[in-house]
């Protein structure tokens, strides 16, 4: 009887595996600079599931029996009826110019939530937004609780459905929101894990080492859920990093090829990682290594891969019959030296600066600059979402190329006025960008007064303002020797693809929070001498002392 139990055990865990896939992947690309982006792809595709539909809430859900999809991440979704879920938590900077478009488009600084729902007449989507970043708050150990009405946002332009919209008669809602001083940490990394069918025991996500990812150059984590028609529902667990070998290195070697002036150091699995493959997850239906490859320098890589294709190396994790370390050298390397940025040209198509002009604490410029990196015309779309603490003058943006007013080249333009307390600032707009050409943006702005309460414990520190995001969505008779297809990413229009600015910090007025402090010193010093001296007359006995000889 216990192994008819066992037989049927492993039948029905059978069954429910085969409505379910899980993937792995890992993708090793070398950066010019001399670093290497590692980018990590853990998706769970649950077939033929649909979301839930919000005019479902007001009636207890069914069961729900997973054996690989994540269980607590399932329960989310369901309890909130959301079609489409994107969470980031980014640490560092992104130089698009240096490292090129990013495997996953969400590298904005801190914290970035964006949600499709469908409407219900009996949960409001606002009120389910807030018990979604709350859950997602608890289940990833971030402030996720912050994104409130006051960050909270619905830019259409910027954030397309990357997957399917049910076809339902309720229409569908966006919510986003970001928090630029949150930043991803071991306490995010863990839950993440969690997540896995296989954890970190084996397979590819072994390799998540945190002490060497969260001591990278950059490196965030995603998670992206999307519903594919007639396919089924799709969770995708991201983590990038950008490494730099040449720290991990002691002989500090590196080659550089004299055409592209390319650095490629060494690395290995043991080097970057401090970590090798030693099994495979056993639950995943692929689990593939790809490493790109250089076609100007010669090199040696071990083991051998299972396949070659073009510039691209794969290794399947399956076949590993030992632990697997994938080591890359170059022979003849010499000394490392970062590369001049003069030297080398932007590897995207649009190069952002932004700043915010400006020596008092009540006014300022909002400074933007956008340059065209391709000999053809581009238009992209700019989005801004403030705090209502930064307000801005629509009436004072102007746009100009060499001097040059080109205030037609911004058009589409929405902006949405903050309301103090409750809402931020919205300003969305359509930029035509000429040819190899640098439209300068101008806006001013002004700073409020803040309630005392309402500043952070740092007060002197400033507030972290959201990055600017420009969506590159049209270009115009682009061709293979207008542009070279190594720089640049060719998938552009196929796949979301977004920029996202460094974070600003803003200096409000600050009112002198050390005057309390003076105040509570003072008046207890007063009270102490004043209360000190009545009380000592009061208690003090005063006595006659006769000073001389004793008389006896």
């Amino acid at each position: 009887m216990r192994l008819l139990g066992r037989i049927g055990a492993l039948l029905l865990l059978s069954l429910l595996c085969e409505a379910e896939q899980f993937a792995e992947d890992l993708t090793l690309r070398p950066l010019r600079d001399g670093k290497l982006a590692a980018s990590f792809s853990f998706t769970t595709l649950l077939e033929n599931a649909t979301p839930r539909h919000p005019g479902s809430l007001e009636y207890d859900d069914d069961s729900q029996h997973y054996a690989l999809f994540p269980l607590a991440l399932g329960q989310v979704l369901r309890e909130f009826a959301v079609t489409e879920l994107h969470l980031t938590l980014n640490a560092g900077k992104w130089d698009y110019d240096r490292w090129g478009y990013p495997d996953e488009p969400g590298v904005g600084t801190g914290a970035e939530l964006w949600a499709w729902m469908g409407d219900s007449a009996f949960i409001s989507v606002d009120q389910r937004w807030k018990g979604l970043r709350n859950a997602l708050a608890g289940l990833f150990c971030a402030s996720l609780g912050s994104l409130d009405e006051q960050r909270t946002t619905s830019p259409i332009l910027s954030f397309q459905p990357e997957g399917s919209l049910p076809n339902w008669t309720t229409p569908h809602q966006l919510r986003h929101a970001t928090l630029p001083s949150e930043h991803v940490c071991t306490e995010n990394l863990t839950p993440f894990l969690k997540l896995l069918p296989c954890k970190s025991r084996s397979g590819i996500a072994t390799l998540l080492n945190p002490h060497k990812l969260f001591d990278a150059d950059w490196h965030g984590m995603g998670v992206h859920v999307r519903y594919r028609q007639d396919i089924g529902v799709e969770v995708r667990l991201a983590f990038q990093a950008v490494i730099d070998p040449v720290r991990y290195s002691p002989e500090r070697r590196r080659e550089v090829s004299q055409i592209l002036t390319c650095i490629y150091p060494d690395w290995s699995f043991l080097s970057i990682f401090d970590r090798v493959i030693e099994r495979a997850c056993p639950v995943a239906d692929t689990s593939i290594i790809r490493v790109k490859l250089p076609t100007e320098a010669s090199y040696a890589m071990t083991p051998t891969p299972t396949s070659i294709d073009a510039d691209l190396a794969t290794f399947l994790v399956d076949d590993a019959m030992k632990p697997l370390d994938i080591v890359m050298k170059w022979p003849g390397e010499s000394a490392f030296s970062y590369p001049p940025r003069s030297m080398t040209r932007p590897l995207t198509h649009l190069s952002v600066r932004r700043a915010l002009h400006g020596s008092n604490q009540y006014s300022a410029q909002l400074f933007i600059s956008v340059k065209n990196n391709s000999p053809v015309q581009v238009r992209t779309g700019y989005l801004e979402t403030m705090p209502w603490l930064l307000q801005f003058y629509l009436h004072t943006m102007h746009a100009h190329i060499d001097g040059v007013p080109r205030d037609d080249l911004v058009t589409l333009l929405s902006y949405t006025a903050p309301v103090p307390h409750a809402r931020p600032t919205l300003l969305q707009a359509v930029l035509t960008l000429p040819p190899e050409s640098t439209l300068q943006l101008t806006l001013d702005v002004s700073k409020p007064f803040l309630r005392y309460t309402e500043h952070p414990p740092d007060a002197q520190r400033g507030w972290d303002l959201p990055p600017a995001i420009f969506v590159p969505f049209s270009f115009e008779n682009i061709s293979q020797e207008d542009w070279d297809p190594r720089n640049t990413a060719w998938t552009l229009l196929e796949r979301p693809t977004r920029i996202y600015t460094p974070v600003l910090l803003v200096d409000p007025a600050t009112p002198d929070f050390s005057m309390p402090y003076n105040v509570i010193i003072l008046s207890c010093t007063l009270i102490a001498l004043i209360f000190g001296s009545v009380f000592n007359y009061l208690t003090r006995t005063f006595v006659v002392v006769h000073v001389g000889e004793d008389s006896h």
